[in-house]
């Protein structure tokens, strides 16, 4: 009998490279000093404009029970189409599970998801999201107080600190960035605008409070002074920390968008690039050239995959130093790394990922590969080693009130293209592979 030829599996077609953008903004912090009747001003600011900001919370969580609708209601689909397959055999472009073990397991998970779907969809009926605003697990604490050694007033003032809100996004063209929350440049004082119900507490013009205190951003402080003198949006976060007893400042702004080089430029420049792979528990480079072609011997850089996640972010970015170090070191024009994506194949689970102990084992490895975290990290810390490379950290003297022009991230533009010298070639930018 004449064996069944088995259909050879189309191969995997690449997408076209594209380069990384720089990180979109930045953030900055200071202390602000007040005295305790500026307190009582900014808690009762931020405990109105928490009842609104709860208010669109909602509305999100609301969209986001939406969207694990979708989802469930896809993989109920994808499980029993599956199912309608005898075991073994195959419908079309459907195959069915193996056995009657592995149909049987699944049978059972179909009934869970659709046990979660009623349950979503009683929820989106009544209106009912599962949120805390506050934070969950602060939540927890207050049935645990002599555990987390906390008193009923302590946890009280932490729970009001996280319900507060006092966010003001910047407008271009506001004095000084933003006109809500403002921070003079010149005499570090900061005002802000009181909502309409609390106007009877403002101390200037126009419905405004004054804070006592005035404050003077130390980090990046060039950044913000060139901003706020063009006065282009700044927003702005007062934030208390009830831990400590103290309020802070934090500045924060999207950078301009630079033309950067595509992969075809840096191909044509006949310069090097460092590739990298990105694994379960070790990161793999090789310095490659113009062509493509290996120079050089591999490196290889372990990762620790366990431990809490403040360590296994520490061991990330020493690995990442290292890259840049060894990117530098060998005048590479960029790094080269594989557009890793998981979304789709997380989205329907199990059916897509594997079957049997080798697919729950596969799983388990694609859920500990840090793919975004990587991703952010090489991307953010690859664009302030160029700007430190080339000059763009380092304060320049001005005279006091004159504003210098914008600065843009990258390296510095000749035209409209990326200038690209022998000095400043430090990992500029992340190049990424699609693979369908």
């Amino acid at each position: 009998m004449a064996r069944k030829r088995r259909r050879k599996r189309a191969l995997r077609t690449i997408a076209a490279p594209f380069t990384v953008a720089a990180p979109s903004g930045a953030r900055i912090r200071e202390r602000l000093r007040l005295p305790p009747e500026d307190e009582k001003v900014l808690r009762e600011v931020g405990e109105h404009l928490g009842s609104h900001q709860r208010a669109d919370q909602f509305q999100l969580s609301m969209r986001c029970l939406y969207d694990e609708r979708a989802g469930l209601r896809r993989a109920i689909r994808t499980i029993s189409k599956r199912i309608e397959v005898p075991c073994g055999q195959r419908k079309g472009k459907v195959r069915g599970y193996k056995d009657q073990s592995e149909r049987w397991h699944k049978q059972r998970r179909l009934q869970g998801l659709r046990a979660r779907l009623v349950a979503v969809e009683q929820r989106i009926k009544q209106g009912r999201p599962s949120i805390v605003a506050g934070g969950r697990s602060l939540a927890k604490v207050r049935h645990n107080l002599a555990d987390a050694r906390l008193t009923e007033s302590e946890w009280h003032e932490r729970w009001e600190a996280e319900r507060m809100f006092l966010t003001a996004d910047g407008e271009s063209g506001a004095p000084y960035g933003n006109y809500t929350i403002t921070v003079d440049p010149q005499t570090g004082s900061v005002s802000i605008v009181l909502p309409e119900p609390l106007r009877h507490l403002a101390n200037a013009p126009r419905g405004r409070y004054k804070l006592a205190c005035t404050t003077a951003f130390h980090h990046r402080r060039d950044e913000w002074l060139d901003r706020v003198h063009a006065h282009r949006a700044v927003r702005y976060d007062i934030v208390r920390d009830p831990i400590h007893g103290r309020w802070y400042l934090d500045a924060s702004w999207s950078t301009d968008t630079a033309v950067l080089p595509t992969p075809g430029e840096i191909q044509a420049f006949g310069e090097r690039t460092l590739g990298i792979d990105l694994n379960a528990d070790h990161l793999a480079a090789y310095v490659l050239d113009s062509h493509g072609n290996p120079v050089g011997e591999p490196v290889t850089i372990p990762l620790g995959p366990t431990g809490p996640a403040s360590q296994r972010d520490g061991t990330l970015r020493a690995a990442i130093t290292e890259l840049l170090t060894l990117a530098k070191q060998h005048h590479c024009a960029g790094t080269v790394i594989e557009d890793l994506g998981f979304d789709d194949a997380r989205a329907t689970g199990r059916e897509t990922m594997g079957r049997g102990g080798r697919g729950k084992k596969f799983r388990r490895v694609v859920a500990g590969i840090p793919t975004a975290r990587f991703r952010e990290h090489l991307r953010g810390m690859a664009f302030h080693g160029v700007r430190r490379a080339t000059g763009q950290a380092v304060s320049v003297p001005r005279p006091r009130g004159v504003a210098s022009p914008p600065r843009t991230t990258g390296a510095p533009n000749g035209g409209d293209k990326t200038c690209w010298s022998r000095g400043d070639q430090l990992a500029v930018a992340s190049i990424y592979e699609n693979t369908d």
